[in-house]
C-alpha cells in the first residue's frame, strides 16, 4: 500500500479565505482513500505542528502531494515558513544531509545530498491568472509555464532533498471564474490527473 503525504498550502489573509485549497485537498483524500489502495497522512500549515513529526511524515511518505495558490507569484508566507522550519529541522534526519559538495571539490555535485530518494511529488496550484496569460503571445508571462517560471524554485527545492517530480495541475481563473460549473469541471479534470498519475506508481 503506497503512503501519501498530503500538504494544504492554502491560509487565509486578505481576501483569500483557502477554500478552495482546501477543496483540492479534499478531493485528493476523497479520491485516494476511495481507491483503497493508499495510506494517506494530511498537514494543513494553518494549523499548529510539531517539527518533528512533519519530518516524519516526509521520510514517511511514498509521494508528497502539495496543494498551494499562488499569491504575488511566490508561495503563501505560511507555507514558505513551513517548508523553511521543517526542511531545516530535516538536516541530518532524514530530509537531506548536507549541499552534496565536498571541501575538497566544493564546485560540483551541488544539490545531491538529499535523503529522501525514492520519493515522488507532486504540486497543484491555483491562480487567478488565466492559463492563457502563459500561452499566449505577448501576454503576461511571455509564455513561459508555471513549472518552468514561477514554480521553478520550487522544483529545485525538491530535487534538493532528492525528490521526484510528477506531473502536476494547476487551476488557473479560479477567483474570477469560480462559477459552480467551473469548480465541477475543475474537479473532473483533476480527478482524471490524478487517475493518470496514481495507476502508474
Amino acid at each position: 500500500m503506497k503512503k501519501i503525504f498530503i500538504i494544504n498550502g492554502g491560509q487565509n489573509f486578505a481576501h483569500s479565505g483557502g477554500k478552495f485549497n482546501q477543496t483540492v485537498t479534499d478531493w485528493t483524500i476523497e479520491y485516494l482513500t476511495n481507491s483503497k489502495q493508499f495510506e494517506v497522512k494530511t498537514t494543513d500549515i494553518k494549523q499548529e505542528v510539531d517539527l518533528d513529526e512533519e519530518v516524519e511524515k516526509f521520510v514517511w511518505a511514498d509521494v508528497v502531494v502539495y496543494h498551494t495558490p499562488v499569491w504575488w507569484f511566490q508561495l503563501p508566507n505560511l507555507f514558505k515558513k513551513y517548508i523553511d522550519d521543517v526542511f531545516t529541522a530535516g538536516h541530518q534526519k532524514g530530509i537531506y544531509k548536507n549541499d552534496g559538495r565536498t571541501r575538497t571539490n566544493p564546485d560540483i555535485n551541488y544539490g545531491t545530498g538529499g535523503l529522501l530518494h525514492g520519493r515522488k511529488y507532486m504540486l497543484t496550484t491555483s491562480w487567478n491568472a488565466p492559463a492563457t496569460a502563459f500561452t499566449l503571445p505577448g501576454e503576461f508571462f511571455e509564455e513561459t509555464t508555471v513549472d518552468e517560471g514561477v514554480m521553478f524554485g520550487f522544483h529545485k527545492m525538491n530535487k534538493f532533498v532528492g525528490m521526484e517530480k510528477l506531473d502536476g495541475f494547476h487551476f488557473h481563473d479560479v477567483e474570477k471564474g469560480a462559477t459552480a460549473e467551473n469548480i465541477g469541471i475543475f474537479k473532473v479534470n483533476y480527478t482524471n490527473h490524478l487517475e493518470q498519475i496514481f495507476k502508474t506508481l
